[in-house]
């Protein structure tokens, strides 16, 4: 049976929009539930209002404590979209424009009215960064290291996370179990969850967990009770 460490993210949601009430966050559900399929716990989630220093010390307090850190919110055209010139503070390089995002934005925008400056605010990322894509909207994520920024937006949000899927750089091979005791109409017993990212994984920690149950002299019923 596979024991892996348990690979744990926290999630910065920014935005004033947030923390005034006008929007209500999706996102945070959504990853959650996202990065429990990749065997991920998401252990710790903070709202940060568009204020520079305030997300440089939350990226600088989570992104050492977390295998991930995912970020939502201000990485669009507008002058208080902030967060890729704060996440670069925090990681000590520079913003640069990132030819292949200026590339893309370059293509979406073409028949949209063209590439202005503003819309060219969304190919800025911190040196060094790679991006996520993005069908939705053109505009991509951003991948820095153990960092992910994201857009705000839950469906563009939700189009990433897709993107990310299964690539290497959320691959966690190995299998997590929870078990989950009960007591119910006269019976005791313990249902178990196994999470895996890898199918075939999954198949061998849930036969040897069967097999040793019953070297107890255990039934397992598959789908629990």
């Amino acid at each position: 049976m596979t024991t892996d460490r348990i690979w744990t993210a926290a999630l910065a949601v920014i935005g004033d929009e947030i923390l005034s009430g006008r929007t209500q966050d999706k996102n945070v559900s959504q990853i959650a539930l996202w990065l429990n399929l990749q065997g991920i716990r998401l252990r710790e989630v903070r709202i940060v209002p568009d204020v520079e220093q305030e997300i440089v010390d939350c990226v600088n307090a989570l992104r050492g404590r977390y295998d991930y850190l995912f970020t939502t919110g201000g990485i669009g055209p507008t002058h208080d979209d902030i967060t890729v010139d704060a996440i670069a503070k925090a990681l000590g390089v520079d913003v640069v424009i990132h030819p292949e995002a200026s590339a893309m934005l370059h293509a979406y925008y073409e028949s949209r009215g063209g590439l202005t400056e503003a819309r060219l605010r969304m190919a800025r990322v911190p040196d060094g960064a790679e991006l996520i894509p993005n069908r939705m909207s053109g505009a991509p994520g951003i991948r820095h290291g153990n960092i992910f920024i994201m857009a705000g937006v839950p469906h563009i949000t939700a189009g990433m996370l897709d993107a990310l899927t299964g690539t290497p750089a959320m691959m966690k091979i190995g299998c997590q179990i929870g078990s989950y005791p009960f007591f119910r109409e006269g019976k005791v017993g313990s249902n178990f969850v196994i999470r895996s990212v890898d199918q075939a994984q999954l198949d061998q920690c849930a036969a040897a967990l069967v097999a040793e149950l019953a070297k107890l002299g255990r039934e397992s019923v598959v789908g629990g009770i």
